[in-house]
């Protein structure tokens, strides 16, 4: 057992000894080697199953990491563009000030869609079509490219149906096959998971006292289930059989391999991997009122890194405290699932400190 996989074991397994955590994973590759493969905690405490690396979780915009990175492998093979305009392939998408619309603004949040339509419910989302005629109609809240702001479920939607239109296959089918085959990861990250893998995954827990209430105001962007995660959502059977790329089932090791797939070239290019790291837009995030620095699909910055390390690492957080990121300058590919969802970060923040502080030798 390698010093730094030691160090991070004794972490969660502190954390789900304590009560702070039920079920936690962590995966850590460098230089293209796992260095790190965690697991501490139970997927069902109901049966007491144990966590191992290989239970599916259903880890909200973790998945994004995902679908962000199908839509820069969909540029690689020729089947888009960063550019081109969206209503080459999905013509209606240009109603009511939306036909400038382009992939990069998709990718950088820019594209003036944050929030669903109104009419769109959860038990709506499995309706593909539905949802993307709903946001092909919409009006977005600024022109494409003014702004900046975190599109919570829509983003998934946008890039999957330029996918579908692009390749005639929906996003689940272009997970397995360009992503999970490939990688020899199958079943460690799914979107409309089949029926047979359910009983694999683990149970999502939540503690309501732990959140804040719910705002009323009538003028938020985001309804409350686009902005707070919830367990029953990630443990409907419906949902986790529905391909909502904006949110996913993923095991730690599945992303980690997936971003180490990405940093060791088998999945973008060099070229294509700069273009991950660099920064494509800044400005104030019009849902969350802080500063925001976008590459092309990812977030830029390490949660919690020191101004001073100007961090190039790319990857979502996903609601309930679970995240992944890749680091190029470090060769670094990380991710942490759990199946308690909480309003706060401070678990992920705890590892990856940890995991700083060993690469740079401070510990």
């Amino acid at each position: 057992m390698s010093d730094i996989q030691e160090q991070i074991q004794r972490r969660i397994d502190t954390l789900v000894d304590t009560g702070a955590e039920s079920g936690v994973q962590v995966a850590v590759y460098q230089h293209g080697a796992l260095i790190v493969d965690a697991v501490a905690g139970t997927a069902d405490p109901a049966t007491g199953r144990p966590v191992t690396s290989g239970t599916p979780i259903f880890g909200f915009s973790t998945a994004k990491n995902v679908t962000a990175t199908l839509a820069h492998m969909l540029v690689a093979r020729g089947f888009l563009d960063y550019d081109s305009l969206i209503t080459d392939l999905w013509p209606e998408f240009g109603l009511r000030g939306k036909a400038t619309a382009t992939l990069r603004h998709v990718l950088t949040h820019t594209v003036g869609l944050p929030a669903m339509p109104r009419e769109i419910t959860p038990d709506q989302l499995p309706d593909w079509h539905r949802v993307c005629e709903s946001l092909a109609a919409a009006e977005p809240r600024w022109r494409p490219g003014a702004a900046t702001g975190y599109h919570s479920y829509t983003f998934g939607y946008l890039v999957g149906e330029l996918a579908r239109r692009a390749t005639g296959q929906p996003m689940h089918e272009l997970l397995r096959e360009w992503i999970t085959v490939p990688l020899g990861i199958e079943g460690q990250l799914y979107f409309a998971a089949p029926k047979e893998a359910l009983p694999r995954f683990a149970h999502l827990e939540q503690q309501a006292q732990q959140w804040p209430p719910d705002s009323d105001d009538a003028e938020a962007i985001l309804t409350p289930w686009e902005r707070r995660p919830s367990a029953d959502f990630g443990n409907n059977s419906e949902i986790l059989r529905a391909d909502i790329p904006s949110v996913g089932i993923a095991t730690a090791h599945g992303l980690a391999a997936m971003y180490n797939g990405v940093l060791q070239g088998k999945l973008v290019d060099s070229a294509r991997l700069a273009e991950l790291s660099a920064l494509a837009f800044g400005g104030v995030d019009q849902i969350f009122g802080s500063p925001v620095r976008m590459a092309l699909g990812f977030p830029l910055g390490r949660i919690g890194a020191p101004a001073e390390e100007n961090s190039v690492a790319f990857g979502w957080p996903g609601g309930g405290g679970s995240y992944a990121y890749a680091d190029p300058v470090r060769g670094v590919a990380f991710a942490l699932t759990k199946t308690r969802l909480v309003p706060t970060f401070d678990t992920a923040l705890s590892v990856t400190t940890l995991l700083a502080d060993y690469l740079s030798g401070t510990r």
